[in-house]
């Protein structure tokens, strides 16, 4: 970047937070942080607290680069605080960051739209453990929560409707199990970059918690082409659908079984994970843009009233 003799701008990174995803925002904060000094600008980072409208006052940034995770970082309220006060920032606005944090509304707008997913419904925690809210194999998640909330996967042929634990919360989803695999598409602006095939150890625990063994990214996804383009398309759609900014990561279960009917869109992110070897990021090294012109992109499109 030219650098002319105007300062170059301040740029405050949130990271941190109050989320279950606190660790994984601190990580991409300081990530994100170092590659944006090193493309030349003051960066002062800040672990957003209570006192978080009080210490961007003080900082005065010229952009904010939100590297917030999960609730208050991802759902519209750090969003509203920003517009509120007009300090241009990153990502999504306020609403559609409300309505991406939001799994039902979510998908509630992509059914309208046309787009693929599978059946899913909200009740009270209780009820989900009284009885089958819908046939096995089902999945019961948190539906505004991040991905290091549990995920409990019934079987097919499960007696039981699960127990869930105290981290689950009074609301959950009950959703139709998708087989298959797991891709994932990032969009950057009005471009879908490619395609990652997420290889997990250990989904089938029997009515248990999904917790996930090793996975491995397979870049780009040894797919068909005609499944390729449809993750590009309907990433793009999604992204457009609820009115996202910037940058967001689109997650789809395909069973090859079903060829291309098979394709359905489990959620988007509107905050993905940005470390160096996170998706999104080696989806853009893949095609040819460094983590740091990624960063440098994602300050360039800053603005307020997204």
């Amino acid at each position: 970047m030219g650098m002319s003799s105007r300062a170059a701008p301040r740029i405050c990174v949130l990271k941190g937070g109050l989320s279950a995803e606190r660790e994984v925002s601190l990580s991409s904060g300081h990530e994100c942080a170092k590659a944006l000094r090193v493309a030349g600008y003051e960066v002062i980072e800040l672990d957003a607290r209570g006192d978080v409208v009080q210490r961007l006052v003080e900082i005065a940034p010229d952009i904010v680069f939100n590297a917030l995770h999960g609730r208050f970082g991802e759902d519209g309220c750090i969003q509203g605080i920003l517009e509120w006060l007009r300090l241009p920032y990153t990502h999504s606005g306020v609403l559609s960051s409300a309505l991406a944090m939001d799994k039902e509304r979510a998908k509630a707008a992509f059914r309208v739209a046309g787009l693929p997913v599978v059946p899913s419904l909200i009740a009270p925690k209780d009820a989900a453990m009284a009885r089958h809210l819908m046939p096995p194999p089902y999945v019961v998640k948190p539906n505004n929560e991040g991905s290091s909330v549990g995920v409990y996967l019934v079987a097919e042929g499960a007696n039981t409707p699960p127990h869930l634990g105290p981290e689950m919360p009074d609301e959950v989803m009950v959703e139709a199990f998708a087989p298959g695999r797991e891709l994932t598409t990032t969009v950057v602006g009005d471009r879908a970059l490619t395609v990652t095939d997420i290889v997990t150890d250990g989904w089938y625990d029997y009515d248990a918690k999904y917790t996930p063994g090793g996975s491995r990214h397979i870049l780009p996804a040894e797919i068909p082409d005609p499944i390729r383009d449809a993750c590009l398309d309907l990433a793009l759609q999604a992204h457009r659908v609820l009115g996202c900014r910037g940058v967001t990561r689109t997650d789809f279960r395909w069973d090859e079984a079903r060829g291309r009917e098979g394709l359905i869109i489990l959620e988007l992110n509107t905050q993905p994970g940005m470390t160096p070897t996170s998706l999104v990021p080696e989806q853009a090294m893949a095609c040819g843009i460094s983590f740091a012109d990624l960063c440098r992109w994602i300050v360039e499109d800053a603005s307020c009233d997204r």
